[in-house]
């Protein structure tokens, strides 16, 4: 059995670490990347798929945590039988998930503060902001870095982990979904190929952990 830390193996972290410097270390993988959706503008903005990607992801992520409320509501004071086996616990648990992966870590600490100049910024792509690595911190007022939007849609990973079958399936979707939010966001020069990876990362390191501490014991 690996070695885990935090819930996680220690392959995962290792993996996860090497990418992560991959990106500081070789900043012409975002470049170029980004790059081949660049022909005079981003070809991905403004077009139908990005932009129901792009709308479909607050949408989603509200209809989904205010039904995991009410689902608590209901089986706390008015069903007879818990249904769909939703309790407290599963509901601290995917809104903790949200609130500090995509909500405190990747906005609030990150966006905010990192101010990596968005692909459509940057002199490269014939804006007016230097480029800068994931990672690095600057004075641009940028907020490309990490992907606010994947983090989102990466999130809803929270009510994946509780299937009680089919799991891996849905956990497959959600990931699925993430990255093609992920795509059209890159594809529309909003964001870098690495600020869609850490999302992930922040979002998959976050729900696990929760999952093993508060849901240890229940599932």
């Amino acid at each position: 059995m690996s070695k885990k830390v935090l819930s996680i193996p220690l392959w995962q972290w290792l993996a996860m670490l090497s990418l992560c410097l991959l990106f500081v270390s070789m900043p012409q993988i975002d470049i170029y990347i980004s790059s081949l959706f660049f022909r005079d503008r981003f070809i991905g903005n403004g077009t139908l798929i990005e932009t129901l990607l792009y709308d479909s992801v607050k949408p989603l992520l509200i209809l989904s945590f205010v039904g995991a409320i009410v689902l608590w509501l209901y089986n706390r004071y008015i069903a007879k039988e818990n249904l769909l086996g939703f309790t407290g616990r599963k509901l601290i648990f995917v809104l903790l998930s949200l609130l500090i992966g995509a909500g405190l870590i990747v906005n609030a600490i990150l966006k905010e503060n990192l101010g990596r100049a968005r692909p459509a910024q940057t002199t490269i792509f014939e804006g007016t902001l230097p480029f800068t690595p994931a990672f690095i911190p600057t004075q641009h007022d940028g907020y490309s870095f990490t992907s606010g939007h994947a983090a989102a849609a990466f999130s809803l990973l929270a009510f994946a982990y509780l299937a009680r079958r089919h799991r891996a399936f849905w956990i497959s979707l959600v990931i699925s979904y993430g990255s093609a939010v992920g795509v059209a966001r890159i594809s529309a020069g909003g964001h870098f190929f690495s600020d869609v990876v850490v999302s992930f990362f922040i979002v998959y390191i976050v729900t696990t952990i929760l999952y093993n501490k508060v849901l240890k014991d229940e599932m």
